[in-house]
């Protein structure tokens, strides 16, 4: 069993939570990832480590409340415990030799891009992070990326916050002007990364992408995660999830990730139906 030791609402539909889990904390890296059960009959789900404290053992989630799982992690209290909390898994974020990198998020892919921002920021880079959300009311995680950013841009679809646009459209005016990066690293909506690796195409630029695909196991044997990167096949638990965002077939990521949409909504319903007739 793992303790929560701490709970933080960040926006009505993302929560930050630090599980005690000692063994994780001691080993994990930014863009690893954990796989958790809330109770013995619950499902698994994978979600990347945020943030982690050597000393105290706190390891940091950060989840979107979007299906009956996150839903019922949702309702746990601080001082309550998961029955999982396995990890690290998966392959750290590459950012050795790396002096200039844009990092590149999007909604919630947020929480997954700022402990790479802080790895880089960390090891001297020189880090430009360009950020985007829907409206100014889910935004997270603001003040932890002008903290550990050279250059900041923060954007929001219909320009309730920062400035209004996409996050392509700094991007774009960036490498534009002659702007170069050793690397630019992208994290979130699937659709936003596909833009992002296309702006930087013609640039030639190294450009990485945080994979987060459909997952059971997390160890490789289930295939659930299958992803196609240049022609060949490659599973984001054990290969990624960081992949070269030019090489990823993105349309068939888009449309494998919809596979269990019908079954998802009724997880939800059913999850909220108990909830609401005060079973759990």
């Amino acid at each position: 069993m793992y303790k929560i030791l701490k709970k933080e609402i960040l926006n009505p539909t993302v929560t930050r939570m630090t599980i005690e889990a000692p063994l994780i904390a001691k080993k994990a890296q930014a863009g690893q990832f954990i796989i958790l059960r809330v109770d013995e009959k619950g499902e698994r789900i994978p979600l990347t480590v945020a943030g982690c404290d050597r000393a105290s053992g706190g390891v940091d989630i950060i989840f979107q409340i979007v299906g009956g799982t996150t839903m019922a992690l949702n309702e746990k209290k601080e001082g309550e415990y998961l029955c999982d909390f396995v990890g690290p898994l998966g392959m750290p974020t590459e950012v050795e030799g790396l002096k200039k990198v844009a990092v590149v998020g999007g909604g919630v892919g947020c929480a997954i891009a700022l402990p790479v921002a802080k790895k880089l920021h960390e090891s001297g880079a020189e880090v430009t992070a360009i950020v985007g959300f829907r409206n100014k009311d889910l935004v997270i995680l603001e003040d932890e990326f002008r903290a550990l950013s050279d250059r900041f841009f923060m954007m929001t679809d219909d320009g309730s916050h920062g400035q209004k646009g996409n996050v392509c459209l700094p991007l774009n005016d960036l490498l534009g002007k002659g702007e170069t990066f050793d690397a630019v690293i992208t994290i979130g909506p699937l659709i936003m990364m596909k833009f992002v690796a296309e702006a930087t195409r013609p640039y030639h630029i190294k450009t990485i992408a945080s994979m987060n695909p459909i997952m059971i196991d997390g160890t490789g044997m289930c295939g659930g995660c299958r992803v196609s990167v240049g022609g060949k096949m490659k599973f984001a638990c054990v290969d990624g999830p960081d992949f070269d965002a030019h090489e990823i077939d993105f349309d068939e990521a888009m449309k494998r990730g919809k596979t269990y949409t019908e079954f998802e909504q009724a997880a939800r319903e059913k999850h909220c139906n108990l909830f609401k007739k005060g079973v759990k």
